[in-house]
Parts: C-alpha cells; structure tokens; sequence
C-alpha cells in the first residue's frame, strides 16, 4: 500500500510516517518505481508508534520499546522500567504545573491600586517586583 493508505490506516499524518522512517522506526520495501509499499506489519508498526507517542514515550524510549516488543525474549521488567519512568516525568511535570498555576493564581489575585496605571501581572512578568 502506498503513504497515504498507510496514513489512513494507522491514523498519523504522512509526514510523521516520514519522519519514522527517517529516524529508522519503519522500514518499508521500495516498490520497483522508488515509491514506499506498507504492508500489514508496517501499519501495525506504527499504530504501535503512535499510542507508545501518545503515552509520552520519546523516540529513544520507543525505540526501545518496539525493540522489546519484536523480541520473543522480551523482558517485561525492563518495559516496567520505562513505565514507570515515564510515569515519574509526568509527576514532576504535575508538581511543575501546580507550582505555576499556584503562581499565576496569587498575581491574578492581586488587588491593583486605584491610581495606578500599572498592572501587577505584567510587572511580575517583566520582573519587577510587586508590592505586597
């Protein structure tokens, strides 16, 4: 099947099947004319890709992965490991997020002064200080 049955099937944009193959994720044959032909195992490939990206794996760590999926020998602990890797940057990606909107809440809830013509979220931003 050519890129844009490939893309219709596994749901990702052909650039982005593009890129996969480019960074060596998929490797599909070369019809005689140099066009891509997908086979079965290719779409299958990247729908894999795409909910391993979806989960917030990085290329690496679904290289990985899709290494230990193609391994009759895979070793669920270590596809445990990148679970739980993952699962702790986005964590520290929540505390990280709290932090801001905790931040951003307390300068939206700053009382302007009446006569001044300065706005105290804008100076935060721009780093001056606000007054308590």
């Amino acid at each position: 099947m050519n890129i844009g049955e490939a893309s219709r099937r596994s749901g990702l944009p052909p650039k982005t099947i593009r890129y996969y193959e480019e960074v060596g994720l998929v490797q599909p044959q070369r019809a005689r004319n140099g066009y891509r032909d997908y086979a079965e195992r290719d779409v299958h490939v990247l729908r894999f890709l795409q909910r391993s990206r979806s989960l917030g794996f990085s290329i690496d760590e679904v290289r990985r992965l899709l290494s230990l999926y193609g391994d009759e020998k895979q070793r669920t602990s270590d596809v445990r490991q990148l679970a739980r890797h993952r699962i702790a940057e986005i964590d520290r990606k929540i505390e990280e997020l709290m932090s801001l909107r905790r931040a951003l809440g307390e300068l939206a809830e700053l009382r302007e002064s009446a006569s001044a013509p300065d706005c105290p979220i804008l100076d935060e931003i721009a780093g001056e200080r606000v007054p308590a």
